[in-house]
């Protein structure tokens, strides 16, 4: 990489998302906070009060800005906070030096959410978290903290169920369909052709056009070069 492509990697890349799904977006992020929070009032208190999780609002901008990311699917949701909760609470308990301990939460959490298939960035705040107000949680022992992530994700998840399924054009979780695979011998996209396709998206796409672009020719060459080491395929 020469220097003027290091600067120009430092540019912005803008998605083609209309204003309008950016006003929802955040308008449906904010409401889901609030219930959230309205709700957990509500729930039973055993010897502990529950409370938001700060990173809960992270997931929240997964939940209702990008529902069909594979990070924002109830799995990872769940798992990923559970995980590393679990995380954050040994190593907590574990390691006194609260620096070292909030490194090796964060490597646990990451560990464990790849090992079991539960990838969730705002779970690493979570175990991060825990490791920073250890001090005060450990007064309210690990059924506060049990009860706390259940809470939050649990009550996430069905509002990420019931406000995304309810707005036209969305649907939660993502939904895996078969399609039929497309013959592209006579066939060539262009940067124009994925551009429009992502304003047809109701939602943001995290990943720039060069990006799709760069999917789109590396998977036409595999499928080539597998068609000539397989002509019988």
């Amino acid at each position: 990489m020469n220097f003027k492509e290091f600067i120009l990697s430092f540019r912005v890349h803008t998605a083609p998302i209309p204003l309008t799904e950016r006003i929802r977006s955040a308008v449906i992020s904010g409401i889901a906070i609030f219930l959230l929070g309205f709700a957990i009032q509500f729930l039973p208190e055993f010897n502990f009060p529950l409370a938001m999780i700060s990173s809960i609002a992270a997931s929240t901008v997964l939940l209702f800005v990008v529902p069909h990311s594979p990070m924002a699917q109830p799995w990872p949701v769940f798992g990923g906070h559970a995980f590393s909760a679990l995380a954050g609470w040994l190593c907590g308990q574990s390691i006194q030096d609260p620096v070292l301990a909030a490194g090796c939460a964060v490597g646990l959490a990451i560990i464990l959410m790849h090992s079991f298939h539960c990838l969730h960035p705002p779970g690493a705040a979570t175990a991060l978290m825990l490791v920073l107000f250890n001090t005060h949680f450990n007064s309210l022992g690990w059924a506060w903290v049990t009860g706390a992530v259940l809470a939050n994700t649990g009550i996430a998840l069905l509002l990420a169920l019931l406000i995304n399924n309810l707005l036209p054009g969305r649907h939660y979780p993502m939904r895996h369909t078969p399609e039929p695979i497309l013959k592209t011998d006579h066939l060539q996209l262009k940067r124009e052709d994925i551009e429009w396709a992502l304003t047809q998206i109701d939602g943001v796409v995290d990943v720039t056009e060069e990006d799709l672009m760069d999917i789109y020719e590396l998977a036409i060459r595999h499928a080539k070069s597998q068609k000539k080491n397989n002509p019988k395929s």
